[in-house]
């Protein structure tokens, strides 16, 4: 079975159930630096050591969020990148996050 940073996002038109309880586990177990809030969204936060530095990992992520059709929301401050991953259409957690969170970790900081 590929790593999650391998496969693709799969888009979402909805009507599936957010994954939940040990349906989570599987997927976190294979990022490291990630937090699952209330079984809603994935969470990370990055630090620089500059405001150049963190807007062109913000850059990049926006060029993995484009080429999976999957978009995050980020938080850009000085030196610091906040990320929360979630499927709009489901309000929640799906395989597809966790691929991306994989893809993000990938970038170099």
């Amino acid at each position: 079975m590929p790593g999650l940073s391998k496969k693709s996002c799969v888009p979402c038109s909805g009507g599936v159930p957010a994954l939940r309880g040990e349906q989570i586990k599987p997927f976190i177990d294979q990022l490291s630096g990630w937090d699952v809030v209330d079984e809603h969204h994935l969470a990370r936060n990055y630090t620089f050591p500059d405001f150049v530095s963190a807007l062109q990992f913000v850059n990049a992520i926006g060029d993995v969020a484009e080429a999976e059709g999957h978009h995050p929301d980020i938080h850009l401050t000085w030196g610091k990148v906040g990320v929360q991953i979630f499927t709009h259409k489901v309000d929640g957690l799906t395989e597809s996050d966790f691929i991306l969170a994989a893809k993000i970790d990938e970038l170099p900081k």
